[in-house]
């Protein structure tokens, strides 16, 4: 007999996985031609589980821990075989082990604008990305789903997968949750862990758990982000839109005030509106039912008289800054 039949008719009495990458997921052991001796070592380390095939079949699946691989030890194996109970020679079967530790820092994202329909503001098309994290939770599944004849399979590859998953049903799994536009540009965090649970129904067929699902940026369409900019302002007033018609009024009055160039009145005409204006600014304010839109329009028109005259330095900051004050009061 040779030295290499002599190598390849060796028997394998201990099996096991160190992992020295970071990265891979699944791992077939190196037989290298050889038999399993009956008896042999099976060290499963933590984060692992071995299942054991045989011509395609799967046998038997083998959690962290020190394993004797014997009849006793293998009842799917012997049934698969046919052995007969004490079976002690050497077999042959194929070894696979499963990295169940998560992985994390997957990247996801849209490769393209997907269409979201939104109550509020119709159909909006937006992109987005993001991380997650996954674990595998049924090591039968991912081998059929990932291994095929591959003696082992990066994450990386598993992540091409899942990104594609992810990018297709964005969008619905926003639908299923009855996400928002709103509730999309206002809280990610909440977001993501709302529409987990659409995604895991995709990866259950695989084996894989979802761990995590992280957005981490949202894109929208420039007319909806200034729809959304416009809303912001109003939640600060806690108003309408009058009020915030009233704020830009207000806003407008001041910069007319602090423009040289506003209007070039003067004489005894600004004389007769500064006595008309600082009369309707200091009479006793009536009490009032309701402001109208007209009693609202004619105080700004006020405010705007009052503005033309600070300009013409005719009323002073104090004295402008007070009527302004009394006169918004009304509003």
């Amino acid at each position: 007999m040779g030295l290499f039949d002599f190598i390849k008719n060796e028997l394998i009495e201990v099996i096991e996985w160190v992992d020295s990458s970071d990265n891979t997921i699944i791992w077939k052991f190196q037989d290298k031609g050889n038999n399993i001796k009956s008896g042999a070592k099976l060290t499963v380390r933590e984060s692992q589980v071995a299942v054991l095939m045989n011509e395609g079949e799967f046998g038997d699946v083998y959690n962290p821990g020190l394993h004797t691989l014997t009849t006793s030890n293998m009842p799917v194996i012997t049934t698969l075989k046919s052995w007969k109970y004490g079976f002690n020679s050497p077999f042959k079967v194929d070894i696979y082990f499963i990295n169940t530790r998560q992985f994390t820092d997957l990247k996801w994202g849209t490769s393209g604008p997907v269409l979201m329909r939104d109550p509020e503001f119709g159909q909006v098309r937006i992109r987005s990305f993001g991380n997650f994290a996954i674990s595998i939770v049924d090591a039968k599944l991912f081998i059929t789903e990932f291994a095929g004849t591959n003696p082992f399979v990066r994450v990386d590859a598993v992540e091409e997968t899942l990104q594609g998953i992810v990018s297709s049903k964005f969008a619905e799994a926003l639908a299923q949750a009855n996400v928002t536009v709103l509730d999309l540009a206002a809280n990610f965090q909440a977001i993501g862990e709302k529409i987990k649970p659409a995604f895991q129904k995709e990866l259950d067929s695989y084996g894989i758990a979802l761990e995590k699902f992280f957005i981490e940026n949202v894109s929208l369409p420039e007319e909806v982000e200034k729809m959304l900019d416009k809303r912001t302002q109003l939640n600060i007033l806690k108003g309408n839109l009058n009020d915030f018609n009233q704020m830009q009024g207000g806003i407008a009055l001041e910069k007319l005030a602090d423009n040289d160039a506003a209007g070039n009145m003067g004489g005894l005409g600004a004389g007769v509106l500064l006595n008309n204006l600082m009369g309707q600014a200091t009479q006793p304010q009536q009490p009032q039912v309701e402001n109208t839109g007209e009693s609202k329009a004619a105080i700004l028109e006020t405010l705007k008289q009052l503005g033309e005259l600070k300009a013409q330095g005719i009323l002073t900051e104090e004295e402008f800054n007070a009527k302004k004050t009394e006169l918004l009061s009304r509003l």
